[in-house]
Parts: structure tokens; sequence; C-alpha cells
């Protein structure tokens, strides 16, 4: 069985959400479709880890925030890889409700869903829950973030409580085609200082890749900026991790 089949499948990322005796929980979750139209229901796979997953089901209730393709990595970062019993990952965010009073992240959003829970079923190390929409709206014509592209762009690896987790050194030996790209034949440009070579790190806690060639620009680094010369307050942009939990690729 090959493994990166998997990421052949088509998800998006969503913040999901509830309120429950006036604390709200919610994460990052990439496993939402909708699975009927009449009435409209969509289903979301929740780990039975996730703190959210128990407040769901008790309050009968969940949002869905589409998020946009250029999202604010924080969230990511917050939402996915940081437990809510640790601190309140709201505490930054404006939210707005709706029917159910679940409250709904518009920061870095394109649409959003309101939904009452109408059914769950165990899946072993996850629960399906299926919930009415009762109200949406669409906030921007941006285009949403799919997972395929913040796996590409970030280098990152998925929660492990997500669904779509797999382990890193079973991806690691798989070896996929590489896409046929035609191109025009390109100028040969010499460089001065072409010994130097610039090593690309990884966060051990989240997977984020830091690529020297690109640098950070959302965190103030330039291209062509060495990791060894990143400065010693700088944390990852998806967990907030220090530099000593970057390792060498």
């Amino acid at each position: 069985m090959k493994y990166k089949a998997f990421h052949k499948l088509s998800y998006g990322l969503y913040i999901i959400a509830t309120e429950l005796n006036g604390k709200k929980f919610g994460y990052i979750g990439n496993t939402a479709f909708q699975i009927t139209s009449e009435p409209a229901q969509i289903a979301i796979s929740s780990h039975k880890n996730n703190n959210s997953t128990a407040k769901i089901l008790e309050s009968g209730k969940f949002s869905i925030s589409v998020l946009k393709k250029e999202v604010n990595t924080s969230l990511i970062g917050e939402f996915g890889f940081m437990s809510g019993a640790d601190f309140d990952k709201f505490r930054n965010l404006e939210t707005i409700t709706s029917v159910t009073g679940a409250p709904i992240i518009t920061d870095s959003s394109v649409a959003w869903f309101d939904c009452k829970v109408v059914n769950s079923i165990d899946l072993g190390s996850h629960i399906l829950i299926i919930g009415e929409v009762l109200d949406s709206d669409v906030l921007s014509g941006e285009e949403p973030l799919t997972y395929d592209y913040y796996r590409e762009k970030y280098k990152m690896l998925a929660p492990k409580n997500a669904p779509t987790y797999l382990e890193k050194e079973k991806l690691e030996k798989e070896k996929v085609p590489e896409p046929v790209i035609k191109t025009e034949p390109k100028e040969e440009v010499h460089h001065e200082n072409t010994s130097v070579e610039l090593s690309s790190y990884t966060c051990s806690i989240c997977g984020f890749q830091y690529n020297p060639e690109e640098g950070d620009p959302a965190m103030g680094i330039p291209p062509g900026t060495p990791f060894e010369d990143l400065p010693e307050d700088y944390k990852c942009p998806i967990c907030n991790a220090g530099k000593d939990y970057f390792k060498k690729n």
C-alpha cells in the first residue's frame, strides 16, 4: 500500500468550534464534507482525544469556518498543535454567532456554516459527527485553503489527531512520480560564492520547514537568510516552538 496515495484525496482546512457553559472550544480539521442537500448536512471527523469532541457532542452544535488560502499561520499553530486546556485559543479573535450560538471565526475565513448535531458514529479512534446546517455565509471571494497547498507550501505534517495523519517515517520511504514540466532552456548564470550551501531546517514539533532561499517574510526574515543567522528568539510561525526544536535536513 502506498501511503502517499492518500495525499491525492482533496481536503480543505477549517476551524471547527463550539461553546459550552460560556466557554469556547475549537480545533483545526481537514475533514468536513457535505453529505446531503435537503436538508443540508455536513459531516466532520473528530478524534476522541480532542478536547473539543466531547464538547461538540454535549453542546449539540458546532461551526465550521473555511480558511482562506493565505491564512494567518498562527491560527494553524494554535488551533492545530496546541491544547485549549493550556490557554485560550480565542483570546485574540473576534467571533460572531448565528442560530446555534456556536462561535464562528471570521478571521482568515472565506465562508462559515452553523450546524446542529443530528447524529454521530463511533469509528474507533474518531467520531463522525453529522450536523444539519442552520445558517451559512460567504465572507470573501478569495480562494479557500486546501490541505495540499498547506502541506506543500509549509512542508507540514498533519497533527497526530487528524484523520489523515501518517507517520513521517512511512512517507519518507516512498517515492512518487515527478510531474512532467516542459520548460524553456534558461541562460546559465554564474554566481559568486556558489560554494555556500543553504540548508533547510524542520520543526520537530509540527513539521514546518524553514527554507533559507524563501526566508520567512511574514516574520520579517528576507529570502536568502541562513537558519544560523536567524534571531535567537525566532519562533516557528506555526506552533511557536523555539530554534532549539529545529533539526537540519
